[in-house]
């Protein structure tokens, strides 16, 4: 990977993140709904409104409003939360924590439990073992996340009590230590591998059809001609590379992973920006949405350029265009 890729990849997040400003503000202004009329309620007189929209610089033109909150997002502002009174920055960051946790949890989950059942299913394609592992995953794909959700909760914590339904921790029990971590544990399980479905099935699919074709490559046959074992062929000359197209799908599924999670967060009660998100639709508290929408994307950009990096030091063929 030469340092033209990386310079010029890192010069590409500039304008992307300045596109992604401009579309967050324009979206969530142009958006139905009076934000004025969300905090102070439809009994307010047409005087105490005005005074509410001078406030927050809701009085202003688009236009205006737009050059202002562009000078701020430079300096690192986001502007205060009309709900909560302060800085949306500080309110987002508390959320933040939450959020990786879970994410992270359910990335390491699928990318863990995909590897060996891709691997599975392509050393024996179109045998029952095969059929049965890419049925399972086609039907954890096309089950809504709120659907898998509900059905754990029906069957592994109300019915089976094996785990919490909601929260973080157990509430009004104070932990530390061990117990801090194993309640905390308990907690995760549940959405962790909830949010983990969708992606666990999409890279099972992915590995396995990447291996199905490496399997079949000149190279292949050659080595097994020569007497190579089928663990040697596996890990030396198709695996590696047939994990080239897994990291493009991981890191392209950044956005829909972070999707899933506000969906996750809500059902189970995970104290993160997804119920943040809901909770700032609801009360139409716009530098919190902005500020979500734009962690959020910009996340997804920074997470691409990983994987492009990742990808072109696996393969130095890349190259940009």
């Amino acid at each position: 990977m030469s340092g033209r890729f990386l310079l010029q990849r890192l010069l590409q997040l500039l304008p992307a993140v300045a596109g992604i400003v401009l579309v967050g503000f324009l979206l969530v202004h142009l958006a139905p709904g009076d934000p004025v009329i969300a905090l102070a309620g439809e009994s307010g007189d047409s005087a105490y409104y005005a005074f509410m929209r001078q406030r927050f610089g809701l009085d202003r033109p688009l236009f205006e409003q737009l050059g202002i909150y562009a000078q701020r997002v430079a300096v690192g502002d986001l502007g205060a939360s009309y709900v909560y009174g302060r800085s949306a920055m500080s309110v987002i960051l508390e959320r933040v924590p939450a959020t990786l946790l879970l994410t992270g949890t359910a990335l390491l989950i699928a990318i863990i439990g995909a590897l060996p059942l891709g691997i599975l299913a392509a050393r024996r394609p179109h045998t029952a073992g095969d059929l049965g592992i890419s049925s399972t995953a086609l039907a954890m794909y096309s089950t809504p996340v709120f659907l898998i959700g509900q059905l754990a909760i029906l069957l592994f914590a109300l019915l089976g009590g094996l785990f919490p339904v909601q929260g973080m921790f157990d509430a009004g029990r104070s932990t530390q230590g061990a117990a801090h971590l194993w309640d905390l544990a308990r907690h995760l399980v549940l959405p962790a591998f909830v949010l983990a479905a969708h992606e666990l099935a999409v890279l099972v699919r992915v590995t396995r059809g990447a291996l199905a074709h490496e399997m079949t490559v000149e190279h292949v046959r050659t080595a097994r001609g020569k007497g190579v074992s089928e663990f040697g062929v596996l890990m030396r000359h198709t695996l590696p590379r047939a994990l080239l197209p897994v990291i493009t799908v991981i890191g392209g599924r950044a956005g829909q992973l972070v999707t899933g999670a506000v969906v996750v967060e809500v059902v189970f009660g995970w104290p993160g920006i997804g119920r943040l998100l809901l909770a700032a639709l609801q009360s139409r508290d716009i530098p919190v949405l902005l500020g979500i929408f734009m962690l959020v994307s910009v996340s997804v950009v920074v997470v691409n350029l990983i994987t492009d990096l990742v990808y072109a030091a696996r393969d130095p063929r890349v190259e940009l265009a």
